[in-house]
């Protein structure tokens, strides 16, 4: 084949790139060519670009290795602008795009002259694993000065200075079936599930569709492989029941089938979204997709052999050369050797005599291969060197030769004179391993295959695998590996596959492949030219064999003490030859080492697809009520309570003048204690509870009974963590016989949901009930005061005689001739309804009360009313008069607690515990200011001995303070040790500016302490 003159390494035919579409990009400042499909890596590699980056400890060159998303090298800084920077990309991975500007995330002061890497070339042997927890252990206090030049020298990229211009956004979804992975086995799986009407989501994480299909020289139907994937894409594309997801990779598997898909939309087309018809779309976006079941087809990395300079650029798992010559029309080389242990790799040498370069030699590492794609080969005149290896790969910033020795594999040791082959280009293949990441995601430990030489996953119910995730590699297999395992998907959903004719495949016979991992070098491996295990980590062969003569037995602790599999890598490329090594060490087996833990992410993911649309105005929203213009018109103050927006306070003008927040909250008291005033509660957290076994969880989350509350009735509760301590409080509703109401603190509401939830699913999950979150389904309005029945009686067609409709009950009908539930519950301690309206009707309810309640003195009022009238009943608010240490014994909440119900409560058996049942705990009690006048500060810290010398002893704080024009004093809510046995003493309270206040301690009740008032 021709080569392109602009592109040296590039064929002038071939490949699945658009050559009609020129395409201009800039690496480390020069400027490049490539074509529309090619990938960064590709462009790189057509333009004899060879060293992409420097290594992350010895700053050594480094070239491009593979070509998908186990490239450990070729991670770089994009951006042309500050605000467009995206660190540690993998060029492989990048779709090239016209104006792409990138560069080596190290290199000082470029990548080719890097003065690290003197370092690295001088004191590279002096860099042992622990070598940074060894040397700079002392003086302890230089760490900090070490760590800046440690980091500074790692060179991992950086982060933008700038604000994103970009959005991103996330999508929840569902299917029947999420394939992932769209090769042989994922498109058959797909096909199959999809034409038997199931809903398929389908993912891949590369450009195009079709995996290993793209680049195969295998024929289906006696046509290129490529062409049945492009029909089956088309026909899965015209499907309703599919989703296709392309440059979509699945990097995390969690719970119960969820699976986090990160789409990368518009990354290919430039460095910011552009903008298509006036809107720009989000750069890339989650999937946050909850599938019936899951099909792996994740195919398999290719495993490089570990030999001595197996780093240096020039280095490429054979794999990757086949995929660049046959999707790219790429020829990275002119000259190559070719190493390995199977016949699968021998394609790489096939395809590169095929484009016109030379083929120097195949060296097996087996004594007699004789697959097909062997006898191709010599066919051609290539020479095979048989039970031999790469000892050693020769060159400092490109390959230039090859050490060829024989070797005992078993043995492991060079049985033969090692020869040079003079090349430029080194590809290697030491075997396939299921990749298994997402499966262990699961918490599956995957299981060892003599067969394949590799692990294979251990599968969790509802997930299944197919292909070379599982360690099937043939074609003709993976096709119908991949129906047959999307068949029985469906049969556990219940449904019937319907059978789909799979392509007729030409076998190609492979002969067996022999296990090698580590080449022997002539050397100990201490003593021998860096081997290198992990590229990325720059963890070689010597340090874990090291490791395991340090004591580091286990593999995790290998893992960690090394760095191997760490980082973005994950281990895909050199976590096998990681374990091989650490195996032959200790004189044990591969399965017996076994492997490490895979985590989430499978690859890296920007942090703008995890935020998504959380972030700037929305990452904490503000939540408004539906009475919120009518509040803002009528010149309230808000406050924020949780996400919400709440009235703080009404201020009128009097005389031209505002009110100040104690000037309007005096009158708003009176108004309430005098006459009637209103308040927007729709915020209090508002939690439907349905189910034939809601009454036993409403009695095991909460301390009191509810078995016998009636239909029509609402009683206070309290809930507790199960340390004991109080966490939230509220009233909850009987509906209907299984069927309640809960209300929480509006802070506290999604924190209770969530509370539910988590004892549901994880301790009760026999228990039938349900939740729904209705607190904006609901608007909340409250009247209290003497003339609160006066005033709704003239709007609603319920009977309010107090015999007819008491205390904590509730009833059903109208008001304003809207359907609404009324709630005689008081949280004033004055008689009051709480009104419950559908929130779209909210506004002409309140309005009609204004309307109707101008007669009666109708006042709004806002929170610190609000908190002021509670205090002055001792009602407590979770979170300001608890603080996570509180139990409700020491609230005086005897009456609440249930301590003879059958089934224990949360909480019940840490009220039980020495500490919460010793005397001498912080307790709610008032305080009464000596003199009235003072307002005592929340916070206040409490002392009996105010002569005590200095660290006076602490026994307590003020929780709720405020002055009580009812009252006509200040008053206050406090926590004191051993508080409820000490009424009547004087405490006092120390100020910061020198002032002592005195105060009395005295009942938390200071208004109407019968409760009349509120049962008028």
């Amino acid at each position: 084949m021709s080569q392109s003159l602009n592109q040296p390494n590039r064929l002038g035919e071939g490949g699945r790139i658009d050559r009609a579409h020129t395409l201009s990009f800039t690496f480390n400042g020069k400027r490049y060519q490539g074509h529309a499909g090619d990938t960064l890596a590709s462009a790189l590699l057509a333009n004899g670009v060879d060293i992409v980056n420097r290594s992350f400890k010895y700053s050594r060159p480094r070239g491009i290795v593979a070509a998908g998303a186990e490239e450990p090298n070729a991670l770089v800084q994009l951006g042309s602008t500050e605000a467009a920077q995206v660190p540690n990309v993998r060029a492989t991975q990048q779709a090239l795009f016209d104006g792409l500007t990138a560069q080596s995330t190290n290199g000082w002061p470029n990548v080719q002259r890097d003065a690290m890497s003197l370092v690295g070339k001088l004191g590279g042997r002096f860099m042992p694993p622990g070598f940074y927890y060894k040397t700079f252990m002392a003086p302890a206090s230089m760490w900090m000065t070490y760590e800046k030049y440690i980091r500074k020298g790692a060179g991992l990229g950086r982060s933008p200075m700038e604000r994103d211009p970009d959005s991103y956004d996330h999508l929840n979804q569902h299917c029947d079936l999420l394939v992932i992975g769209a090769g042989p086995a994922g498109l058959a799986a797909a096909l199959t599930a999809a034409r038997s009407g199931a809903r398929v989501i389908l993912c891949d994480e590369q450009e195009e569709l079709g995996g290993s299909l793209l680049d195969s020289r295998e024929l289906l139907d006696h046509q290129p492989a490529a062409q049945w994937a492009e029909r089956v894409v088309a026909e899965l594309a015209g499907l309703d029941n599919v989703t296709l997801l392309p440059r979509t990779t699945a990097h995390g598997y969690h719970d119960h089938h969820f699976v986090t898909l990160h789409e990368r939309r518009t990354e290919h087309l430039g460095e910011t979204a552009p903008v298509v018809d006036g809107y720009r779309p989000s750069r890339s976006r989650m999937h946050r997709v909850r599938a019936g079941q899951v099909l792996l087809a994740t195919g398999a990395h290719e495993r490089p052999l570990v030999y001595a300079g197996n780093d240096v650029p020039g280095n490429l798992v054979a794999g990757a050369v086949s995929t660049y010559i046959r999707r790219y029309g790429v020829v990275p080389g002119n000259k190559l050797v070719l190493s390995v242990s199977n016949d699968h790799a021998y394609r790489a040498a096939l395809d590169w005599d095929e484009a016109g370069r030379e083929v120097v030699a195949i060296v097996d590492a087996r004594q007699s291969p004789d697959g097909e794609l062997v006898e191709q080969a010599r066919a051609r005149g290539i020479r095979v060197i048989t039970g031999s290896a790469v000892l050693e790969a020769k060159g400092d910033k490109r390959v230039s030769g090859a050490r060829v020795a024989t070797i005992d594999a078993a043995a492991f040791r060079v049985s033969g004179q090692a020869e040079t082959l003079a090349c430029d280009t080194i590809a290697s293949s030491g075997g396939y391993s299921p990749v298994i990441h997402l499966a262990s995601h699961t918490g599956a430990r995957p299981t060892w295959d003599d067969e394949i030489l590799g692990f294979v996953p251990s599968l969790v119910k509802g997930v299944h695998a197919a292909g070379s995730a599982r360690g099937i590699h043939d074609l003709a297999g993976g096709l119908a590996d991949g129906a047959a395992a999307a068949a029985k998907a469906l049969a556990d959903l219940g449904r019937t596959a319907r059978a789909v004719e799979l392509p007729q495949v030409d076998a190609i016979r492979e002969g067996a492949a022999c296990a090698l991992y580590q080449v022997p070098h002539e050397k100990p491996t201490l003593r021998a030219p860096k081997q290198f295990v992990d590229l990325q980590n720059d963890v070689t062969a010597a340090a874990i064999e090291l490791a395991t003569r340090e004591g580091f037995e286990s593999i995790e602790h290998v893992k960690r003490y090394t760095a191997m599999g760490f980082g973005t890598d994950q281990g895909k490329l050199g976590n096998i030859n990681g374990m091989a090594i650490a195996a032959r060490c200790l004189g044990k087996s591969i399965p017996e080492v076994g492997t490490t833990v895979f985590r989430p992410n499978y690859t890296p993911v920007t942090f703008g697809a995890i935020a998504g649309r959380h972030c700037r105005d929305l990452f904490d929203p503000e939540r408004y009520t539906p009475l919120h213009q009518w509040h803002v018109a009528h010149g309230a103050e808000f406050e924020d309570v949780g996400q919400w927006k709440r009235p703080w306070y009404f201020p009128n003008r009097v005389d031209g003048k505002q009110e100040s927040m104690a000037e309007a909250v005096a009158r708003e008291c009176l108004a309430v204690r005098e006459k009637v005033g209103i308040l927007d509660a729709s915020t209090l957290g508002k939690i439907d509870i349905q189910g034939p076994d809601a009454r036993e969880f409403l009695n095991r989350i909460y301390t009191n009974k509810w078995t016998k509350l009636e239909v029509g009735r609402a009683r206070y509760g309290l809930m507790c963590r199960d340390d004991g301590m109080l966490m939230d409080d509220g009233t909850t509703s009987c509906l209907g016989e299984n069927h309640f109401l809960m209300t929480t603190t509006t802070g506290g509401a999604a924190g209770v949901m969530e509370w539910l939830e988590l004892w549901h699913q994880t301790e009760w999950p026999e228990l039938n009930v349900t939740f729904t979150s209705v607190t904006d389904h609901w608007a909340t309005m409250t009247i209290t005061g003497p003339e609160a029945r006066n005033l709704l009686a003239e709007i609603t067609d319920i009977d309010l005689d107090r015999e007819r409709f008491k205390f904590m009950d509730w009833r059903e009908g109208k008001v304003a001739e809207v359907p609404a539930r009324i709630f005689r519950i008081s949280f004033t301690g004055e008689l009051a309804y709480e009104i419950n309206v559908q929130a779209n009707y909210a506004m002409h309810v309140w309005k009609t009360l204004f309307e109707r309640g101008e007669k009666y003195g109708l006042t709004p009022y806002g929170t610190e009313t609000m908190h002021v009238l509670r205090a002055e009943k001792g009602f407590i608010i979770a979170g300001q008069d608890t603080d996570g240490s509180v139990t409700p014994e020491d609230l005086g909440m005897q009456w609440a607690i249930g301590y003879d119900k059958p089934y224990a409560w949360v909480g019940k058996r840490a009220l039980s515990r020495s500490d919460t049942r010793r005397t001498g705990r912080k307790q709610l009690v008032g305080l009464k200011p000596k003199d009235p006048a003072v307002v005592l500060e929340e916070g206040a810290q409490i002392v009996f001995d105010p002569d005590h010398a200095i660290p006076m002893p602490m026994v307590g704080h003020v929780t709720s303070s405020y002055y009580s024009p009812t009252l006509k004093s200040g008053f206050a809510l406090a926590v004191v040790k051993g508080g409820q046995s000490r009424m009547g003493e004087t405490v006092y309270l120390p100020m910061a500016d020198g002032q002592t206040h005195a105060a009395e301690i005295v009942g938390p009740i200071f208004y109407d302490p019968k409760g009349e008032r509120q049962h008028v």
